[in-house]
Parts: C-alpha cells; sequence; structure tokens
C-alpha cells in the first residue's frame, strides 16, 4: 500500500505542475517548425502535421525542394487527394543534376510560388520540404527567406525541413527537432522501401 501511495502522491505533483504549465500558456499564433538533423524521418514528421491540420480542416500547402515530380510519393498522393496543393522544384537530388544555375533558377522559381503562399490569409500552414539545403548551397539568398517567414500572416503555422538547418532559423524558429541517426537500413545495404521512404 506504501508504493502505491508514494507513486499516487508523486503523479498527483507531476499533474499539478503540468496543469500550472497549461494555464501559464495563454499566447496563439503561428508557428514556425524546424525538423532538422542527420536521422530519418524528418519529412515523415512533417507529412505527420499536415495531415493532422487538414483533419482538422486547415487550409495547408506543401513545396518540396529537392524532391523530383517523377518520383512515386505516398504522402503527397493522399494529401493531394485531401485538397493539398504541392508545388514542387523538380529537380531531383543536386548530386544528380550537377547545375548549379539551373538547380539555383529551380529554387528561385518555387520560392517565388511560396512567398504567395507566405502573404495568402487563407492559408493556416506551409510546409518547406528540404527547404535548409536551399540555404545551404545558396539557391536561395536568407535574408529573402527569413523577410517571408517573418512577415507572413499571424496565425500561419510554416514547418521547415532538412538536414544542417542555418542557425538564423533555428534561432526564428519556435520549436526545433534536431533527429539524430543512431541506425539506418540503407547503411546496411538495404533498398529505401515503399511505403517507408517513399
Amino acid at each position: 500500500m506504501r508504493n502505491q501511495e508514494r507513486h499516487q502522491a508523486r503523479q498527483q505533483r507531476r499533474q499539478e505542475a503540468v496543469a500550472e504549465r497549461v494555464r501559464q500558456a495563454t499566447e496563439e499564433r503561428g508557428l514556425l517548425l524546424v525538423i532538422t538533423g542527420n536521422g530519418k524521418g524528418k519529412s515523415t514528421a512533417g507529412f505527420g502535421c499536415v495531415l493532422r491540420a487538414v483533419g482538422h480542416q486547415q487550409k495547408s500547402a506543401v513545396a518540396q525542394f529537392v524532391k523530383s515530380d517523377k518520383w512515386d510519393d505516398g504522402a503527397r498522393r493522399v494529401l493531394e487527394q485531401c485538397g493539398v496543393p504541392f508545388a514542387l522544384m523538380g529537380t531531383g537530388f543536386t548530386w544528380d543534376t550537377q547545375n548549379f544555375d539551373a538547380d539555383k533558377a529551380a529554387a528561385e522559381a518555387l520560392w517565388e510560388k511560396v512567398e504567395g503562399w507566405l502573404r495568402d490569409e487563407s492559408i493556416d500552414l506551409v510546409m518547406l520540404d528540404e527547404l535548409t539545403y536551399m540555404i545551404t548551397y545558396r539557391y536561395l539568398d536568407l535574408e529573402r527567406v527569413m523577410s517571408a517567414l517573418q512577415g507572413r500572416p499571424a496565425h500561419q503555422h510554416v514547418i521547415i525541413t532538412g538536414r544542417q538547418c542555418h542557425r538564423q532559423l533555428r534561432e526564428l524558429a519556435d520549436t526545433v527537432s534536431d533527429i539524430d541517426s543512431v541506425k539506418h537500413a540503407f547503411d546496411a545495404g538495404i533498398k529505401v522501401q515503399k511505403g517507408i521512404d517513399y
């Protein structure tokens, strides 16, 4: 019985502490979320948030940098059926294209579309998949990106995914998740799997 009493007292204190934090969290506004790191699942986590928003009838839009429009992407297929517009850079991996000027032009063209979304009061959530690479490779100007993010409608949420997120984007973000890589099947020679990797 003593164990039960100690457990109940400990859980009661924890419940009160959580309830107090919930009471203190009163601000409501659009959030900037960054999902970065070398681990697998950054885009997947972002798509999970988009799906959740759609489930709450929130208008969402997704821009995919790096990803090719020729890829059979299961997440894109489902979300498009739910009415989520996608805009793709369409070039694929930069190590495949090996053309800085063409990739930069494609990134800038997609960013112009994104800037329209980031001014659109009717859009509740914008996902910027693999945006971090566009900054790292200097395809997009950091200040231009920062300005658009800071000037978006107050209620609008933005999710940024990709490795090596720039320090200024991390600092601007409300929530940063750094996904670590502990082990990856691909490193053991296992090919990418439909439904898991795409």
